[in-house]
């Protein structure tokens, strides 16, 4: 027996990312944690990065198994790319499933032997290796022994006893594989965090954990992605955009285009959400692209976000109309992800732009589109929820934010599938409009929060030259039901010169504006 060693319940590291956020610095140390999930959660895994993390630290770490052999987990460590060097693995399981013949401690079948005996080999074996933490996999064997929640209780309550005795901090796993004692242990356990996995009609499975518990300490309650990929289990703390606020200096960012920086005030402001609104086709991504390459040119890091389209169309599409990507991919200034709806969860999401804005240093983001990232929700709800947590926390970070959003239908009355224009600060609305028989676009800022903005209609055009904005066309009609009509001047419009409008060219934001 020994006495309580010092930092007595001071939290330790997981080993997994994201986790110690959620815990607050980690699990408590010398107490008894219990990891429940179904099989297949990942709780093998989870518990492998503990004790992997506590070698890395000159810790002694010990995993007693009743329910996978040496070889299994050897296995498991080598698709995670590990080795499990320098970690004592004591197993019980039946020698005939044992295919180490070298392995030094007894193989026992532990449906052969009473529950007492079980326990004290597994107590010996502690009071061997002396570990600093220890993983017991599973106790749904123990539980299997006890054949009753009254006896089976109390062995746990005898194991995390000896081990609170022996300074040592405890991942006890299990599977859930009885629902009737599926909340016996927890009012034992100092902490208890469940894995779930949740299979969609279509798509990747997703998995999210969930703490129930923890005694005397602040935890981030709620639901957390993770997902489970080489390299071991990676979680996605939810994200609450009240805990993460930098400091930065206002100001308004131009893309060049005097008519258009003229039409929203000057140009987007840091620390706003702008959402760009249209049918597909109108350009909105277009426009975005124009503010990215902006930023880019200046030597401020962005990111893309894109559902719709892959890395390669998106530079043939930039470089198309004058405004090269390639290079900043390159230097390492713009990170893409392309994300496919069907295998993304709201936690990867959210993790992939905080580690684009905390660590690259992001200074503009573009998540098109949002209809894409709608498919990758269970509903709505969710989705605003969501957004609004992510535009808050990118607002709080100085970023400029961009949304594309895509409305049904190409021509008449629209009709966007879902309104997020209460969680942004400027509002952008693209329109196909006829004339002198062509289809042309025209723009419309419709809100902006920071400041003025021009409350006009102007023609845009995109071709090999960038993005051209015309002069205020003052002859329109209908333009809100989604079926404007210009009744003006056909001089007034723009032509084929790019001399006679404003331009972006891939030569910077220092030669943009109008010829």
């Amino acid at each position: 027996m020994q006495t309580p060693a010092a930092g007595d319940a001071a939290p330790i590291p997981t080993g997994v990312v994201g986790l110690d956020e959620i815990l607050h610095g980690g699990y408590a140390a010398q107490r008894a944690h219990l990891i429940e999930g179904r099989p297949g959660s990942g709780k093998t895994t989870l518990g492998l990065q503990f004790l992997l993390d506590g070698v890395r630290r000159g810790e002694r770490g010990l995993y007693i198994t009743l329910s996978e052999s040496r070889r299994e987990l050897h296995s498991v460590a080598e698709r995670h790319g590990w080795s499990l060097d320098g970690l004592e693995i004591y197993e019980l399981v039946p020698p005939e499933l044992s295919l180490d013949s070298e392995q030094q401690q007894s193989l026992i079948h532990s449906s052969d032997l009473e529950l007492g005996e079980t326990v004290r080999m597994a107590l010996a074996e502690i009071e061997r290796v002396s570990p600093v933490r220890v993983v017991f996999d599973s106790l749904s064997e123990i539980r299997l022994l006890s054949q009753g929640s009254l006896r089976y209780r109390r062995q746990v309550l005898a194991l995390k006893s000896y081990f609170l005795l022996n300074n040592a901090t405890v991942l006890m796993l299990d599977d859930l594989s009885s629902e009737d004692d599926d909340l016996n242990l927890h009012s034992i356990s100092h902490a208890v965090l469940r894995l779930e996995q949740i299979t969609p009609a279509y798509g990747a499975g997703r998995r999210r954990l969930h703490v129930i518990k923890m005694r005397g300490t602040p935890y981030a309650s709620g639901y957390h992605d993770f997902v489970l990929r080489r390299g071991g289990v990676r979680i996605f703390p939810r994200l609450v955009a009240a805990d993460h606020h930098t400091a930065f200096v206002p100001e308004t960012i131009a893309c060049g285009v005097s008519e258009l920086d003229t039409a929203l005030g000057g140009g987007l402001d840091r620390g706003t959400t702008s959402l760009i609104i249209g049918p597909s086709g109108a350009g909105k991504s277009t426009l975005a692209l124009g503010y990215l390459v902006a930023a880019l040119e200046r030597g401020e890091p962005g990111l893309v976000i894109s559902f719709d389209e892959t890395l390669g169309i998106l530079q043939r599409r930039a470089a198309g109309i004058g405004l090269p990507i390639d290079a900043h991919i390159e230097a390492g200034r713009l990170r893409v992800e392309q994300m496919d709806p069907a295998d993304v969860s709201a936690g990867d999401f959210a993790g992939r732009i905080r580690d684009a804005v905390e660590t690259d240093g992001a200074r503009v983001v573009v998540i098109d589109s949002l209809t894409g990232y709608m498919s990758a929700m269970s509903g709505q709800p969710h989705l605003v929820l969501q957004m609004h947590e992510m535009t808050t926390y990118l607002n709080q970070q100085g970023v400029v934010t961009i949304l594309v959003l895509a409305q049904h239908g190409m021509v008449g009355r629209m009709e966007a599938p879902v309104d997020l224009t209460y969680v942004s600060d400027t509002v952008i609305m693209l329109r196909f409009f006829e004339a002198a028989g062509r289809v042309r676009r025209a723009l419309s800022v419709l809100k902006k929060r920071t400041g003025t903005h021009e409350d006009t209609i102007r023609e845009f055009r995109i071709d090999a030259q960038g993005l051209r904005v015309g002069a205020v066309l003052e002859n329109f009609r209908g333009v809100l039901t989604g079926v404007p009509t210009f009744e003006g001047n056909r001089a007034d419009l723009l032509h084929d010169r790019p001399s006679e409008a404003a331009q972006i060219t891939a030569s910077g934001p220092g030669s943009h504006g109008a010829a």
